[in-house]
């Protein structure tokens, strides 16, 4: 079965023209590199000297990229994408802790979206960031293989109990939680803690999903070896697959610190070892549920091709594709109505806190290649497309 994801009658169907157009002037200004950085110094300098930024700041990018301020905030976007055969997953995109209190309270919101999921139409996984669970530098330290003095050892547990605690309330109300992945040299960390509550939560059915980042030339294999392990192990693997999102960073602390580079020679290193990703799930789909989080259509595509292939019913829930809220709807609304299995990412907290996570959307429109580009010329040919319906003839009754 072929997607047709240049229907932008579909992909925009839940948008009314004021909505496009405001859309476009934001993705207009994104593709602009000097105004991004301003805007993000200038941004930054507003919050710190309580500058009433706020309400611009909500009412242009925030409301593009985020569901609202609140998980009760995001009620109206759930249910505008549910209307279109769309669900949401429920992320809390607050950044840059570092205290236990600080911890503990994005605990207990990811604790309640969980239990709010539960409850709610249209919000079928829940997620959550590893590094809003502790602090980076023990993070790095346990992925090092470091000794841990007494108190961070202490901390660590701290760290784990948040984890299980997340982990119990997503078996408790059976909504499968997925933990994004982070930087390269605070991953094993994170990769070891999973596996550990995936061989305890996913006997019967996948509650855990750990993500994998395709821009990492290792991580195929990483994914070869967990399948093994799974299978050796009797559990259920859950797995979200990305290309990643660090890829600047990375090169440049390998280059700084004289490691290998872990990251892919080019972009075709990434979607190959993407794409194998997908075969590869599929071949084992009968102990695997994953998530396709990706913003390119040849990707959506081969998966689509695959299930087909497989005998595999669109609506099957192992499997979903999964798109950021406010970029690539051509790609999440088309998947839909072809009754596939698909959500949307929809970040939410308060303005402030959610900077460095706008930050990043508004740097990825301006650096990924073609990606601003596509959207603006989806946005101008449903503009046109309407325009034209709009001064079509009437057909007059035989």
């Amino acid at each position: 079965m072929l997607i047709n994801f240049s229907d932008t009658a579909t992909a925009f169907r839940n948008k009314s023209n004021f909505e496009l157009r405001k859309s476009y002037v934001l993705f207009s200004t994104l593709a602009k590199p000097w105004v991004v950085q301003v805007g993000k110094v200038l941004s930054e300098f507003a919050f710190k000297t309580h500058l009433p930024v706020k309400g611009l700041i909500k009412s242009t990018v925030f409301n593009q990229f985020c569901g609202g301020e609140s998980i009760e905030d995001c009620s109206d976007s759930i249910d505008g994408l549910i209307g279109v055969g769309v669900a949401s997953i429920l992320d809390y995109s607050v950044e840059g802790k570092e205290s236990e209190n600080d911890f503990d309270r994005t605990k207990n919101t990811v604790v309640h979206s969980i239990e709010y999921a539960s409850k709610k139409t249209g919000v079928p996984l829940a997620v959550f960031k590893p590094t809003g669970m502790g602090r980076f530098a023990l993070l790095e330290k346990k992925s090092l293989g470091h000794q841990l003095n007494e108190k961070e050892q202490a901390e660590w547990q701290r760290v784990v109990g948040r984890f299980r605690e997340i982990a119990q309330a997503a078996h408790d109300f059976n909504i499968p939680v997925m933990v994004d992945a982070e930087e390269s040299w605070i991953q094993q960390a994170v990769d070891d803690l999973v596996e550990q509550l995936m061989m305890e939560f996913n006997k019967e059915r996948v509650i855990i999903l750990n993500t994998i980042q395709f821009y990492r030339h290792d991580r195929l294999e990483y994914l070869q070896r967990a399948l093994v392990h799974a299978e050796n192990n009797g559990y259920f693997l859950g797995v979200k697959i990305v290309r990643g999102a660090y890829m600047e960073k990375e090169r440049a602390r390998a280059e700084e610190m004289g490691y290998p580079d872990p990251i892919q020679p080019d972009k075709a290193s990434s979607d190959r070892d993407y794409d194998a990703g997908i075969r590869l799930l599929m071949e084992n789909i009968q102990r695997v549920n994953f998530v396709c989080g990706t913003h390119n259509e040849a990707s959506s595509q081969l998966l689509v091709s695959l299930m087909s292939e497989y005998g595999i019913d669109p609506g099957d829930r192992r499997i979903w594709f999964a798109q950021l809220y406010g970029m690539s709807d051509h790609i999440s609304f088309n998947l839909a109505a072809a009754g596939y299995n698909v959500v949307k990412y929809l970040p939410f907290g308060p303005v402030k806190d959610v900077m460095p996570y706008l930050i990043r959307r508004a740097e990825e429109n301006t650096s990924v290649r073609g990606q601003t580009g596509r959207e603006l010329g989806l946005i101008k040919a449903e503009l046109r497309r309407r325009k034209q319906e709009k001064h079509q003839p009437a057909t007059l009754p035989s």
